[in-house]
């Protein structure tokens, strides 16, 4: 990839930036800015050098404006926002741009063509601008126009959060440290056990929480109740003996209306899991003692249901280890911005999907095309 440091001499150049400012809204607010902050130091770094930035991303799945994600930029960027993509008013607007001026528009999803891999649309915004640049790391597993296409048509550019995503997350699978654990939760079975599979060979151990969790347990013959399972065969039978592989003992489960903590294997067939039980907070907190390196993607409980409780005291765990910490996960990432501890870590991954597709594969659509 070619970092941004390398562009030189574009005064008054129009730099197309794809960003990703999907962030949740609610009441016509941004509640969470943290992937908007991260986008602020490649924004700064392209005015300083004089040029025109044009700022472009998605939001939800398209009919959404970008409104309420314009004001949260203005705090920290004076931004000029555009309803329109690829209009005469967007056109006319980043026409008459001054140099250091800072446009966005309109969510790309509102236009089928960013989603179907339109190479019609892809080469009409791409005439938007004199260079691309992508600093939209948690979008990069998908081949949207404006992530694998743009870039064809025009110089492209790594932003400073991309570089910065790719040199720390690449230490999971390129000579990591050891004692390694990683620490996977949340549910989506389909697109972790992969890693699973993966980090058992890297890892020194594996610790799985979440949903996943629901999946061995009931591999092994428990009762799981009416908790959440896949219910595919991912071919657990194969892994579930690893010696690194560490299960729930313990959990914390709904049962008649109340959270009681039980043995994993005394769950009855009306219960619901929630969380892991206290017992894996002292086993794993001996493992981060000694690990050199700590991986987590995904929280540990349901914790919108109320089982956030032993992923947060976990977080607190890791923030104050001597191992390094890299931390991914949308709904992990919330907790860590809900809990104010962003700065807590060695790093936290601006991506969802897109952290897990770069741990299994080492790369991703949007950063292949930047080669």
């Amino acid at each position: 990839m070619k970092s941004i440091k390398s562009l030189k001499n574009i005064k008054g150049k129009v730099v197309l930036v794809r960003v990703d400012f999907n962030v949740p809204i609610k009441d016509g607010k941004v509640e969470d800015d943290f992937r908007i902050k991260k986008a602020i130091p490649t924004i700064k770094f392209l005015r300083e050098k004089g040029a025109k930035i044009v700022l472009i991303t998605h939001l939800g799945k398209g009919g959404e404006s970008l409104l309420p994600v314009a004001s949260a930029l203005d705090k920290f960027i004076k931004t000029k926002f555009v309803p329109d993509i690829l209009g005469k008013d967007a056109c006319d607007i980043i026409f008459n741009m001054k140099n250091k001026e800072v446009v966005l528009l309109e969510n790309l999803r509102n236009d089928e063509g960013e989603k179907s891999k339109d190479i019609n649309f892809a080469k009409n915004l791409a005439k938007l601008g004199d260079f691309y640049v992508n600093e939209a790391f948690s979008v990069s597993h998908r081949e949207d126009s404006s992530i694998a296409l743009v870039p064809k048509f025009l110089p492209s550019y790594a932003g400073f959060q991309l570089e910065k995503e790719v040199k720390n997350l690449s230490q999971a699978f390129k000579k990591p440290k050891h004692p390694f654990l990683f620490i996977l939760g949340g549910a989506k079975f389909s697109t972790k056990m992969p890693l699973i599979k993966k980090y058992l060979k890297i890892a020194d151990n594996v610790f799985i929480g979440g949903a996943l969790a629901n999946d061995f347990l009931k591999a092994k013959g428990y009762e799981v109740g009416n908790s959440l399972i896949d219910g595919t065969n991912y071919g657990i039978e194969k892994i579930i003996k690893n010696k690194k592989l560490i299960l729930p003992d313990y959990v914390v489960v709904k049962s008649n209306g109340k959270l009681i903590e039980k043995k994993s294997n005394e769950v009855c067939k009306d219960d619901v899991i929630l969380d892991i039980g206290s017992e894996e907070e002292k086993k794993l907190k001996e493992l981060i003692k000694k690990s050199k390196l700590i991986l987590w993607n995904g929280p540990l409980g349901k914790y919108e249901a109320g089982g956030a409780g032993f992923t947060k005291k976990i977080l607190k765990l890791v923030a104050n280890s001597n191992g390094e910490s890299l931390i991914g996960g949308g709904d992990t990432v919330a907790l860590i911005s809900e809990m104010k501890m962003e700065n807590k870590f060695s790093f936290v991954s601006t991506g969802g999907g897109a952290t897990l597709d770069f741990l299994a594969n080492g790369t991703l659509p949007g950063i292949k095309v930047l080669g």
